[in-house]
């Protein structure tokens, strides 16, 4: 008996309005999913970018040392 007076102390309007509010997070909720999912597959590219830069900065770097390094009027003997 409780369980029934207790259905009828709901407004369908205000029942009706959490129904949508529900329905709108659950949109933005899988926008932001597909924003994140984006922003992480970004994310793993520019970590390969990142270390085809450091390996082409320490080659030139290596370089230069060993020009230098060989250059007869920089090299004491």
């Amino acid at each position: 008996m409780k369980d029934a007076q207790m259905t009828t102390d709901i407004d369908p309007v205000q029942f009706g309005a959490l129904t949508a509010q529900v329905k709108t997070l659950e949109t933005q909720v899988e926008e932001l999913r597909a924003d994140v999912k984006a922003l992480l597959e970004l994310a793993n590219q520019s970590k390969g970018g990142f270390w085809m830069g450091m390996a082409v900065a320490s080659s030139v770097g290596g370089f230069v040392g060993w020009v230098v390094s060989h250059m007869p009027w920089v090299v004491s003997k």
